[in-house]
């Protein structure tokens, strides 16, 4: 959390509200508004940006690589609203940098501007008002369908996709999903049957889509899906640009394929290309679906306390590529966190060449987001005493490339006992380290058990492992002269077989 502590100069690019900059300026931030810059030359952003250590965006600010790769300083990039395509996350974390969103702020608008275009698809309410403003009366062309008993078929059962079915459902139609990570034990809850993706398409009579854009999503509804689609289906885009192929959609309407759709974000923005928008069929708003006075209030208070909060390290929320500080305010994993980055500088202190293969065991097993964590706490403890000055906990793991592996041993006797193997050409080839309380011990190097447990407690105490051959009295006097007398304490292990002139190993508190 220390990279963190001087966060200060803020510069918001894009039109957030003002609520924002009230907070942050009322705990102590120096806050610049500037929204000209998301349409100057990126230059310009970037020449503002170097000056900052936060920077606040909605979607109308590209943050590209370019941008992170010349701003030595920024720390953390917050997106008032949810989708983080106009953020280059990969850039952000090698660098370090912070990707921070408001998760929930929006939900409630986009939801219910979805179903407001589900409505509008069913009875044509946009052609039927552009025609009787124009002077016709026109009842018979614009023969609606009612939404009760149609399927509803729900892509992305996260916040926004479970508020839509709840709505939904209330014009009783049959509510059908799918999302990688809910099963359909979670998705029964909400009145929602679930589907696996490939099943789904032929069974719905309007299709939603509520997923981020990501190389996964990107074209996921395309000419194949549309060709088994129902004939007529109606698709409802209020996501992202790009989950619909446009020109496979604009084919299916020609066709009669897709009956119509209402899309509220393109794959261009603003679009230049308007066959689609101008098609009959097709209900178009300008990216509208957080779009409202409740929404982006929330969002910007959202965003102003999440970073509050951050920086004075009550909590943090948000957060889109930093497990491992998110990790940090979860109280009961700190310790075995912090345990896992001072086994990583002990390795770091006492190598001479880089690790092939590293891994963490347990004699139960953790959960892979505290797997994560673990993995990356030891990387920058192993990185940060070699002297890597760029690293911290969002890219120690981009910047240390060993493989680490998870590893339930049964044979260890205790839950808080956690074991670090090393692969590669180095003398320590194992370590074991303990939790007891608040409180850290190295407990053993290479199965040679300390006589006394190591302190690991005090991060500003170093720790060198060394294998002793010989007399402890003779290792002790040679080791004093060479570090001048900073030696505060020294630890002795005994060996497996218990022969002391066999190789053990010391620590030395410097």
């Amino acid at each position: 959390m220390d990279s963190y502590d001087d966060m200060n100069r803020v510069l918001i690019t894009d039109d957030v509200d003002s609520q924002c900059v009230d907070m942050l300026v009322a705990n102590g931030f120096s806050v610049e508004k500037d929204i000209k810059l998301a349409k100057q030359p990126q230059e310009q952003l970037i020449k503002r940006v170097q000056e900052v250590d936060i920077l606040i965006v909605r979607s109308a600010t590209k943050v590209a690589s370019a941008v992170i790769e010349g701003s030595p300083r920024l720390k953390l990039i917050g997106r008032a609203g949810t989708g983080t395509d106009n953020i280059d996350t990969e850039a952000a974390t090698r660098h370090g940098i912070l990707v921070m969103n408001t998760p929930g702020g929006n939900t409630l608008s986009a939801a219910e501007h979805t179903c407001a275009l589900i409505c509008s698809l069913a009875r044509s309410i946009p052609n039927a008002c552009s025609s009787l403003k124009s002077g016709a009366w026109q009842r018979s062309t614009f023969m609606g369908e009612e939404l009760n008993g149609k399927t509803l078929a729900i892509i992305g059962l996260g916040r926004i996709g479970r508020e839509v079915a709840k709505r939904m459902q209330s014009f009783n139609m049959k509510t059908i999903g799918y999302d990688p990570i809910i099963t359909g034990e979670q998705s029964i809850t909400f009145g929602v049957e679930f589907f696996e993706l490939k099943d789904i398409w032929s069974l719905a009579d309007y299709i939603t889509v509520h997923v981020p854009l990501m190389q996964g999503t990107h074209h996921l509804i395309n000419s194949e899906v549309l060709s088994v689609c129902r004939r007529g289906v109606k698709l409802v885009n209020v996501a992202r640009g790009g989950i619909i192929d446009e020109k496979a959609l604009l084919d299916a309407l020609n066709s009669g394929q897709c009956g119509g759709a209402a899309l509220d974000v393109f794959e261009e923005e603003p679009p230049t290309d308007l066959k689609l928008i101008q098609h009959p069929s097709v209900i178009c708003t300008p990216h509208l679906g957080a779009n409202t006075r409740e929404a982006q209030k929330r969002v910007a208070i959202e965003l102003a306390q999440q970073i509050i909060d951050f920086k004075q390290g009550h909590s943090l929320i948000g957060v889109v590529n930093g497990s491992a500080v998110t990790s940090q305010f979860g109280q009961g994993n700190r310790p075995i966190l912090l345990l896992s980055k001072r086994l990583g500088q002990i390795v770091g202190a006492s190598s001479t060449s880089t690790p092939t293969q590293i891994s963490l065991s347990f004699n139960h097993t953790v959960s892979s987001h505290l797997f994560e964590a673990l993995a990356i706490y030891f990387s920058y403890g192993y990185l940060h005493e070699k002297g890597n000055d760029r690293v911290n906990f969002v890219n120690a793991r981009h910047l240390f490339e060993v493989k680490m592996e998870m590893v339930v041993d049964k044979n260890q006797g205790l839950n808080n006992v956690l074991v670090v193997r090393i692969s590669g050409d180095n003398e320590i080839n194992e370590l074991s380290g303990i939790v007891s309380g608040d409180h850290l011990w190295l407990d053993s190097v290479n199965q040679c058990r300390f006589i006394a447990h190591v302190p690991l407690d005090n991060e500003k105490t170093r720790i060198l492992v060394q294998s002793i051959n010989g007399s402890f009295v003779d290792y002790l006097h040679d080791n004093t002269s060479k570090f001048n007398k900073r030696i505060s304490a020294v630890f002795d292990t005994v060996t497996p077989t218990g022969n002391n002139q066999e190789k053990r190993w010391s620590a030395l508190l410097l």
